[in-house]
């Protein structure tokens, strides 16, 4: 007899069609329908005057192209290679430094946690509250987040763990809605880690996650990471590929994500964080025009 074929790998799946989230307030929308939305700022808060100069930049380079623009930064880092390794400001400083940029330019704000007991406070500020890809399993901080943005009625944005296949994903989604609503969540691919210091991106898995009915990000800037390789520290920091970043946001948005996750600085190599990662700010639109080109040709055939 035969050996029975194996079920699909995606079988328990639950297949919905992915559905348009809104930020009224600022008219950022992404999903069906929408144009392709940008999340995109600094890696981590070195202080407000760079926020502020990234910040004003993306805006007006989306501004010109209609598309729908976040800025996001993060105020700790911590998960370093390095107990060296700059942060950032911490939560108090940075949550005011991102309630500046808000204020002063008019756009909704994006950060990361890792800890619960600082998602109530993050929801004050931030409009869309990201959990880390390392963390996407951890039950207190997944649940601390979706109470916080049921509370304040905000966005959740998850990134898939380098461990984890696209249609894993469902059982963080399924999390969230024993909490919240699942149309607040946005899931972000960002590369699977095979070791040896490098990460893959899978395009087929963006349409995989957005069977389980989300929008989706492809986060370039990490998933061009070295991890545990960058030359000038010995390897006591994450080296990156800069020249690739492009080339994935390119791909992502023509396998269907709804929205790119970016992060510039004026002087890269200076960041104080990820730095051989991020792109030179005065490439930011030139990348804009491309993406938001693939992403109109990509909706209509879709």
């Amino acid at each position: 007899m035969g050996r029975r074929p194996p079920e699909p790998r995606n079988a328990s799946n639950p297949h919905r069609s992915p559905v348009l989230l809104t930020l009224k307030e600022y008219g950022w929308s992404i999903g069906p329908g929408a144009p392709l939305a940008v999340i995109a700022g600094i890696n981590v808060l070195e202080d407000l005057d760079l926020a502020l100069t990234i910040g004003s930049a993306l805006k007006e380079s989306c501004a010109a192209l209609g598309l729908p623009y976040m800025f996001k930064a993060s105020f700790d880092k911590a998960n370093r290679s390095s107990i060296k390794s700059y942060r950032g400001p911490g939560l108090d400083q940075g949550l005011e430094q991102l309630a500046a940029v808000k204020e002063k330019l008019g756009v909704p704000v994006c950060t990361d946690i890792h800890e619960p007991d600082q998602a109530a406070r993050v929801a004050e500020i931030a409009d869309l509250i990201q959990i880390p890809a390392f963390l996407c399993r951890q039950t207190d901080l997944v649940r601390a987040v979706a109470e916080a943005a049921e509370a304040k009625d905000k966005l959740i944005q998850v990134k898939k763990a380098q461990f984890l296949a696209p249609w894993d994903c469902k059982n963080i989604v399924s999390k969230i809605g024993e909490v919240t609503k699942t149309e607040r969540v946005i899931l972000c691919e960002r590369g699977a880690s095979f070791g040896y210091n490098n990460l893959v991106v899978d395009m087929l898995g963006i349409g995989e996650m957005k069977k389980l009915g989300t929008p989706v990000t492809i986060d370039a800037t990490h998933a061009v990471q070295l991890p545990g390789a960058d030359p000038r520290t010995a390897g006591a920091s994450t080296g990156g590929r800069r020249e690739g970043v492009a080339v994935i946001a390119r791909s992502a948005v023509a396998a269907g994500a709804d929205g790119v996750f970016l992060e510039f600085h004026t002087d890269p190599d200076k960041a104080l964080c990820d730095g051989p990662s991020c792109l030179a700010i005065e490439t930011a639109k030139p990348l804009l025009t491309t993406l938001k080109q693939l992403h109109e040709i990509t909706a209509a055939a879709s």
